[in-house]
C-alpha cells in the first residue's frame, strides 16, 4: 500500500520509523532483529536510509591508498526484507548523489520488480566524492530532477524513450526542513524549491528533525501559503547522548531547544536519554492533539527508546 493510503485509511495517525542498513559486512541476525522490535509496534511503513559511496585511505607498505567504497550498502535487501517478511511497507530512500541517472533507474526497476511502490526521493549529503560520470550518462542534480525521473517512470517514459516499458506506480516522498535548508539563502527560496518538487510529482513531505514543534507549525502554514497541499509528516529523534548535543544541530542544522539541553547537561550522562524520550513524548502528544497526518520516528538501530515513547503515547 502506498503511503498516501496509508495516510488516508488509517482511524488514528499511523506511526512509523527510519532505519539505516548496517555497515558494510554487518550482520542479518542483528537487523533481524532490530526490524522484529518494530514490527511490534505495528508501523504501516519503515523508511531505509541509502548511502552513496564515500573516500577513506588506507596505510599500505607502499603508502597511503584511497579507496572508495560504499560503508552501508544493502537498501534494497533490507526493503525485501521488512517488506516481504515483515509485511511492512519499505520506503526506500533514493538519492541523487554518487548515482547516475541510469543506475537509478535500474535501481527503481528492481525496487517494481518487489512490489515497493513507495520511495523518498532526496539528494543526499555531500560525501566529499564527486562520482565520475562517464560519457553517455548523465545524473540528477538536485532533489527535483530525482522526482521528475520518478514521475516520467510512472508514466512509462524510461531513458531510453525508443523501449516500450511498463509505467511504475511509484509513491514519492520527499524531504522538508522546518528550520531551513542550510544550503538555501532564506526560507522564502526554500518553499520555492519545495514547492517545485511537489509539482514535480512528489506526493508527502516528511521533516527534517526538529525539537521544537513551533518550528513544524510555522513550517506548515508557510507551506500552506506557497500552495503546498500534500501531506507533511513531522520527523522526530529521541536525544540519547551527551555528544547528540553538538552533534545534532552541526549535522542537521537544527536547533535545540535551551530548555532540552539545560535539563539534559543537568543529569548524569547515562540519563540523558530518559530527558529525551520525557521530551520527544512531550512533542508528540502536542503534535498529535494538533492533527497531524502521521508520527515519523528516527531511529537508526536503536529501538528501547521509542518503544518507551510509544508506550507513554497509549497510557
Amino acid at each position: 500500500m502506498k503511503v498516501i493510503e496509508h495516510l488516508a485509511q488509517s482511524k488514528e495517525p499511523p506511526i512509523s520509523f527510519e532505519i539505516i542498513p548496517p555497515r558494510r559486512g554487518g550482520s542479518l541476525q542483528s537487523l533481524m532483529k532490530l526490524v522484529s522490535e518494530l514490527a511490534i509496534h505495528k508501523p504501516p511503513f519503515i523508511d531505509i536510509t541509502s548511502h552513496p559511496a564515500v573516500i577513506s585511505y588506507e596505510d599500505t607498505p607502499q603508502g597511503l591508498r584511497r579507496v572508495v567504497k560504499r560503508k552501508r550498502p544493502g537498501t534494497l535487501g533490507v526493503c525485501a526484507l521488512v517488506q516481504h517478511k515483515f509485511g511492512i511497507d519499505a520506503v526506500p530512500h533514493v538519492i541523487c548523489r554518487g548515482f547516475t541517472k541510469e543506475e537509478t533507474e535500474d535501481f527503481l526497476i528492481e525496487l517494481h520488480y518487489l512490489g515497493i511502490d513507495n520511495v523518498l526521493a532526496i539528494r543526499g549529503d555531500d560525501n566529499g566524492y564527486d562520482k565520475p560520470i562517464a560519457d553517455g550518462r548523465s545524473n540528477n542534480p538536485f532533489a527535483r530532477d530525482l522526482v521528475e525521473q520518478l514521475s516520467e517512470m510512472n508514466h512509462g517514459r524510461y531513458l531510453d524513450r525508443n523501449q516500450s516499458s511498463d509505467p511504475t506506480t511509484f509513491c514519492i516522498g520527499v524531504s522538508g526542513y522546518p528550520e531551513k535548508h542550510f544550503e538555501a539563502p532564506n526560507m522564502t527560496e526554500d518553499l520555492k524549491n519545495l514547492k517545485a518538487k511537489v509539482d514535480a510529482g512528489a506526493e508527502y513531505i516528511v521533516t527534517q528533525m526538529f525539537f521544537n514543534n513551533e518550528h513544524y507549525f510555522r513550517f506548515v502554514d508557510a507551506c500552506r501559503e506557497e500552495g503546498i497541499t500534500v501531506p507533511i509528516i513531522p520527523g522526530l529523534k529521541i536525544l540519547s547522548s551527551e555528544r547528540q548535543l553538538s552533534m545534532l544541530p552541526k549535522t542537521f542544522w537544527c536547533e535545540l531547544p535551551e530548555e532540552l539541553v539545560a535539563k539534559a547537561r543537568s543529569v548524569d550522562p547515562k540519563k540523558i536519554v530518559e530527558v529525551g524520550i520525557e521530551w520527544t513524548v512531550k512533542q508528540s502528544k502536542e503534535l498529535l492533539k494538533e492533527g497531524v497526518p502521521s508520527l515519523h520516528y528516527y531511529i537508526m538501530q536503536n529501538t528501547r527508546s521509542v518503544g518507551e515513547v510509544l508506550k507513554q503515547l497509549k497510557s
